[in-house]
């Protein structure tokens, strides 16, 4: 729906901290200075990249990710590749172009995605703008008690921790963009014995290589795409590897690996644990597993955020949030860019970042808070009424919402190459798990796509 904003009042620059330097952080950076705002991004590790930038020590880490700040940040394992073909995962004016002497492979491994964001670093100049191993403890609201609610004067208070040195930095801006990510909080499952179970229990956060599990009987809990590849990984290494899933009605690719490889067995959910290392499902049948690896997701986590309860985490709901994007009640000077999931996200993450960067400026405003509190609520009752369960709120997998959020700013709708590439890749990993990364049937469309000005144009000539 279109709702009624104010009028919007002349162009002014803003102090802004972008907290992250992913994909979403950096778009965010570019687009906020392009709009003449004063901006510092925070980053916990010495590079940028966030979930790109892989972090193969895990040594101390603690294995189910329960301990209170996490060490590592990435969740990429060693022989991660893109699941989305190169040509749909670009920003809008920076293709994602193979170049010489790199991983040019449609789906290329993740350290190409990472040199991409370099890259994109590099020609827009962005890494002046980044303090590097510098953690954000606290962000919260300056002179929160004077009940004013004109949203262009609240600001905020955030103190950070240099890692190396330890000196404590306590700094206000007018505005703070949440760009943190969500794929570093391990989310587990609750299974009875999971306490008293004695062998090794990790989450696919820490996992890198397979060579650890050679020879033992794993179990991995959870068919997510991370569960089907590391799956696909490990029965190469291990005597046998145990895939628990929810639904045994899995897609026709992962049964065709499965029936290729006598060491590969399909279970439903686990009933419990036993101290003896007796792993049972529901079903009733039973196996002695050296290790359990949980692909089970991640939390939606802000350790640092203090918005006196105007911002919470519900059941993996971030919310009340506006478009997923803004606090009905803090905006515009609070943002978070980047958390829907199942969408192509560089684009979308984009035309966030420039309509929190026209907000800031005073180019365009919001609806007024009781609008985009009702808006919530609509959005609500709609995934309850198609039975999507609430920890899932955030999952969009639907290219026309990309297209409404555009509308907004007069962002331009994803191309129909990109919709149509990567409903094929889809399709495709479906039918052929195994192999869908290095064949595929759409190469007609892929080489008129690559006629396109876009590339085209945009590309920056081979090294």
């Amino acid at each position: 729906m279109v709702l009624v904003t104010t009028e919007p009042i002349k162009s002014q620059s803003k102090t802004v901290c972008v907290i992250g330097a992913g994909p979403s952080g950096l778009v965010s950076a570019r687009e906020l200075r392009k709009e003449g705002h004063k901006v510092v991004v925070m980053e916990q590790n010495d590079d940028i990249g966030g979930q790109w930038l892989y972090q193969p020590e895990v040594e101390e880490e603690d294995p189910l990710g329960k301990s209170k700040t996490l060490k590592v940040h990435s969740s990429v394992y060693s022989s991660l590749r893109l699941a989305s073909p190169r040509e749909v995962m670009g920003f809008s004016d920076f293709p994602f172009t193979a170049k010489k002497g790199r991983d040019t492979r449609r789906f290329p491994g993740h350290e190409e995605l990472w040199l991409y964001l370099k890259d994109f670093c590099e020609v827009f100049g962005l890494r002046e703008m980044i303090r590097f191993n510098v953690r954000v403890e606290f962000v919260g609201m300056v002179d929160d008690d004077k009940d004013d609610d004109h949203d262009n004067v609240k600001r905020w208070m955030v103190k950070s921790v240099e890692k190396e040195s330890g000196e404590v930095m306590e700094e206000v801006y007018d505005a703070v963009v949440v760009a943190t990510g969500h794929y570093s909080y391990p989310r587990l499952p609750s299974i009875k014995g999971m306490d008293l179970w004695k062998r090794k229990q990790l989450h696919s956060h820490i996992y890198r290589v397979p060579d650890p599990y050679r020879d033992e009987v794993v179990v991995v809990v959870g068919c997510s795409m991370s569960g089907q590849d590391i799956s696909i990984e490990l029965v190469e290494v291990a005597k046998e590897v145990h895939l628990s899933a929810k639904s045994l009605d899995v897609p026709p690719g992962l049964s065709k690996v499965i029936s290729k490889h006598q060491n590969f067995h399909l279970h439903p959910q686990i009933e419990s644990l036993e101290e003896d290392g007796r792993v049972l499902f529901v079903d009733g049948s039973c196996i002695v597993a050296d290790t359990i690896l949980y692909c089970t997701g991640y939390w939606y986590k802000f350790p640092f955020l203090e918005s006196k309860g105007r911002v919470e985490v519900d059941d993996n709901r971030v919310g009340p949030l506006f478009e997923h994007t803004f606090s009905p009640w803090l905006s515009p000077s609070l943002s978070f860019v980047g958390i829907p999931r199942k969408l192509i996200g560089f684009p979308f993450f984009e035309s966030q970042a420039k309509w929190i960067a026209k907000l800031l400026s005073g180019k365009t405003c919001l609806p007024c808070s009781d609008q985009m509190m009702q808006s919530i609520a609509e959005f609500y009752q709609s995934r309850e009424a198609n039975g999507t369960p609430k920890r899932n709120t955030h999952d969009i997998a639907d290219f026309n919402y990309s297209d409404r959020y555009a509308d907004y700013i007069g962002f331009p709708h994803l191309e129909d190459w990109r919709k149509e590439l990567c409903l094929s890749a889809i399709l495709n990993s479906l039918e052929n798990l195994e192999t869908y990364r290095d064949s595929w049937d759409d190469d007609d469309l892929l080489q008129q796509t690559l006629q396109n000005p876009y590339f085209t144009q945009l590309s920056p000539p081979p090294h």
